[in-house]
């Protein structure tokens, strides 16, 4: 089968096309047909090892000393289950779904297996299969942070720092799913999409600093890298939360947190994924409550390009890579930033 592999940590060009063996599913597995996948931050950070002081020498651990352990990146797919093995029983083939791969990645090729039991879900009947791809990185980071660590509940202000990225528009839209006051915090260019996304107000970062507004929110969410907690504790409410999604490695190791008097915290690290999250999240997709953004759609043999435009840090939404084959038909005329529909 078709895959797009890296071999060594570097740019975009360490990216190509391969021929590798088609996987076997084992009794408890499904393999799917993948139809659309995405290039993500995640992506990116593990192609190039370019992360936050501190992390450089852990991501050598986690993804291969000397060279990637894992060879296909993609954290996110939707497809069509090809087969079953003997003891799946709650998947057909034919079934259409969605997949979360995280930090196994494997999703950039033309199948990939899955345990019955992992983090994969019927797509959304409503959904392409482009913007059902695009539907879990994001949103599968979003939701525990909101619902679980931040303990979000309606009549929250919250506020989402990097509104207009792919974790940036999910949490806008699950924030408002909980009831919450949302304001984002994003770029010019991308007021209107946020906007639209349902936010109740939006600040443009190039014209006002929102912690110079003197406003205060419940929770502000981070996921720029950009908010220490010194910069905006004043901006938190007693008892406010900082959800440090992109944190520092300062903040993943609880330095420079506040004291308990102040009542305030800063939430940060590693959220697991589970596969009810993911049927959450599906369900909010078919209900309307949860649309994908999709910035770009690629070609999977142009997946280097697709990376390229992923580093360059502007991307809004999604970027998304179709593994198109026969009767499937892709959308790739959709204008940059376009809420799916």
């Amino acid at each position: 089968m078709k895959a797009m592999t890296y071999r060594q940590y570097g740019g975009p060009d360490v990216v190509t096309l391969s021929e590798v063996e088609k996987p076997t599913p084992k009794p408890n597995e499904v393999l799917i047909r993948i139809l659309a996948t995405t290039v993500t931050t995640g992506d990116f950070r593990a192609r190039s090892l370019n992360m936050p002081a501190g992390f450089r020498l852990i991501g050598r651990l986690v993804f291969g000393l000397i060279a990637p352990r894992q060879p296909i990146l993609g954290t996110e797919l939707a497809g069509i289950v090809e087969a079953v093995g003997a003891d799946v029983i709650n998947f057909n083939p034919g079934d259409e779904v969605i997949a979360f791969t995280g930090g196994a990645y494997g999703s950039h090729a033309e199948y990939r297996t899955m345990p019955e039991t992992g983090t994969i879900a019927l797509k959304p009947t409503n959904l392409s299969f482009e913007e059902a791809a695009s539907l879990s990185f994001g949103s599968m980071t979003a939701l525990p942070f909101l619902r679980d660590k931040a303990r979000i509940k309606a009549g929250d202000r919250v506020l989402v720092v990097g509104a207009s990225g792919a974790v940036g528009t999910a949490a806008v839209q699950i924030a408002r799913h909980f009831g919450a006051d949302v304001t984002g915090v994003t770029s010019t260019s991308n007021v209107k999409l946020v906007a639209a996304l349902g936010a109740h107000r939006v600040i443009d970062y190039t014209q006002t600093d929102f912690a110079m507004t003197g406003e205060t929110w419940d929770i502000i969410v981070d996921t720029t890298g950009t908010v220490a907690f010194a910069r905006c504790a004043h901006s938190l409410k007693t008892g406010g939360r900082l959800v440090a999604i992109q944190g520092s490695f300062a903040q993943t190791l609880g330095i420079g947190k506040p004291s308990k008097a102040s009542g305030k915290e800063v939430i940060a690290g590693y959220v697991p994924a589970r596969p009810d999250d993911l049927r959450y999240i599906a369900r909010l997709a078919s209900n309307g409550e949860l649309k994908p953004v999709i910035d770009r759609v690629y070609q999977l043999e142009d997946a280097a390009e697709a990376h390229a435009y992923v580093d360059t840090g502007r991307k809004r939404g999604s970027v998304v890579l179709t593994v198109a084959t026969g009767e499937f038909e892709t959308a790739t005329g959709r204008p940059a930033g376009v809420l799916a529909s």
